[in-house]
């Protein structure tokens, strides 16, 4: 067959060139079909030097796997798996868009990582403001729930109420998504009331009294209000900022995967991040740092952790804080928030205390610490509630569901529609009989 070159074609000496088995990869086709492409005109081709083959060029090939929707590719032991260039997770590290997640988020605030993550440009200096028409539709109805709310429950209905108050939130754009991302972050954290306020100030879920952090104010620095009565001290305060940056994205965690479903189905970015959060919301995912805060207080008040240990083992409980199903080692999140915590004074017994539930365990199962555990080493020793850590992984995952929406809103619409295998009595079958009726 001979190659064609469309009108549009982009070869020059610095284009970038695909093989066909590597553009047939990318748009997730057998090669027979990479040359149908070609003889519908739908792409163009060379030939490749020495006249062996065919060569394309990558920007037209991405272009059309927008158009036709990219096919995934085929995954191990019937998981799923979805193309994402967001996160990489490998060899004991993970990437965001091919950086070190842990320099990244220690080296950069909470914001820029987040901007990092959405646009693959690293911003200075960047800060989000909450709008005041959509935090006050939060603050509302964050103070209508009852006081025994915990703060997911705060959370989920602050982005119910920020999404009634934009009336753009259809508006599926790049640019709409982005903004209305950076105008909600904000929000959420000013809806969450101020630890220590009376209710008349906010305790009940109304903010504190209406105020607004200043613009050049940090997230970080915003949040921890919301998580302890203690004053900030910046070392502490660097802590929480790198434990945002580094809970942003973890690929397809579940909250992820809901998030990227809800994202296919054309859900607006407000309702890609409910989805986000009702899983989240789950014993198995944001709320396990709650159950580490426990055992890790229980241990120092017990003056150890083996007595602790001891009892999760009797009674049939996995220890909390450990073990990760992607990493043989300790967790990268975990490790890179113990260096930071060493430098917290009053961290050092909750830290010790982790160390010591490490080691105990060791003797049962070789587990390594996971981000939970150093979450919870910040919670207890800030003087946070249990639910602490939980807070900052929903604050923090709002903006890594957010980049995964714009990814999926570049995908063939609605493609996450698995087939059911049906395991229930073969038809037909007849009526069945009535039980009963109902008494008049």
């Amino acid at each position: 067959m001979m190659d064609q070159a469309g009108a549009g074609d982009s070869s020059g000496p610095t284009a970038h060139r695909l093989t066909t088995r590597e553009t047939a990869e990318r748009l997730g086709v057998k090669p027979e079909t990479v040359y149908a492409y070609v003889s519908r005109g739908q792409l163009s081709s060379n030939r490749a030097p020495g006249g062996r083959g065919s060569t394309f060029d990558a920007a037209e090939v991405d272009a059309l796997a927008r158009r036709t929707g990219r096919r995934e590719p085929a995954s191990p032991a019937g998981e799923l798996a979805f193309r994402t260039g967001i996160t990489l997770i490998e060899g004991d590290r993970y990437y965001f868009r091919g950086v070190d997640a842990t320099e990244l988020a220690r080296r950069h605030g909470y914001e820029e990582v987040a901007e990092w993550l959405w646009t693959g440009e690293l911003r200075t200096g960047t800060r989000f403001t909450a709008p005041p028409e959509a935090l006050a539709a939060a603050r509302r109805t964050v103070g209508a729930l009852p006081a025994h709310c915990g703060s997911t429950d705060r959370l989920r209905v602050a982005v119910v109420a920020a999404a009634a108050a934009d009336p753009l939130r259809f508006d599926l754009s790049r640019e709409a998504v982005l903004g209305g991302a950076r105008s909600l972050i904000p929000t959420l954290v000013a809806a969450l009331p101020t630890v220590g306020a009376g209710r008349g100030g906010g305790a009940n879920g109304a903010g504190d009294g209406g105020a607004v952090a200043s613009p050049d104010t940090g997230l970080a620095r915003q949040l921890w209000p919301k998580l302890t009565a203690l004053p900030a001290d910046e070392a502490s305060l660097a802590v929480l900022d790198t434990a945002l940056g580094l809970l942003i994205d973890h690929d397809l965690a579940a909250s992820t995967l809901a998030a990227r479903v809800a994202a296919s189905a054309r859900a607006h970015p407000y309702a890609v991040v409910s989805a986000g959060l009702g899983v989240l919301e789950g014993p198995l995912h944001g709320a396990a740092s709650g159950l580490a805060h426990r055992m890790l207080a229980e241990a120092l008040e017990r003056g150890g952790a083996a007595p602790v240990v001891a009892d999760h083992l009797r009674t049939g409980r996995r220890v909390p804080g450990l073990g990760h199903r992607l990493y043989t080692g300790e967790d990268p999140r975990a490790t890179t928030l113990f260096a930071l915590l060493a430098e917290v004074p009053r961290a050092a017994p909750a830290l010790a205390a982790a160390r010591d539930v490490v080691t105990t365990t060791a003797r049962h199962a070789p587990l390594h610490a996971n981000v939970d555990l150093a979450l919870a080493v910040l919670s207890v020793s800030s003087g946070m509630a249990a639910e602490a850590g939980e807070t900052v992984f929903a604050i923090s995952r709002t903006a890594g569901w957010i980049a995964h929406a714009l990814e999926e809103y570049g995908e063939r619409p609605l493609r996450m529609r698995p087939i059911g295998q049906y395991t229930g009595p073969r038809p037909p079958r007849p009526l069945p009989d009535a039980i009963g009726t109902p008494s008049q």
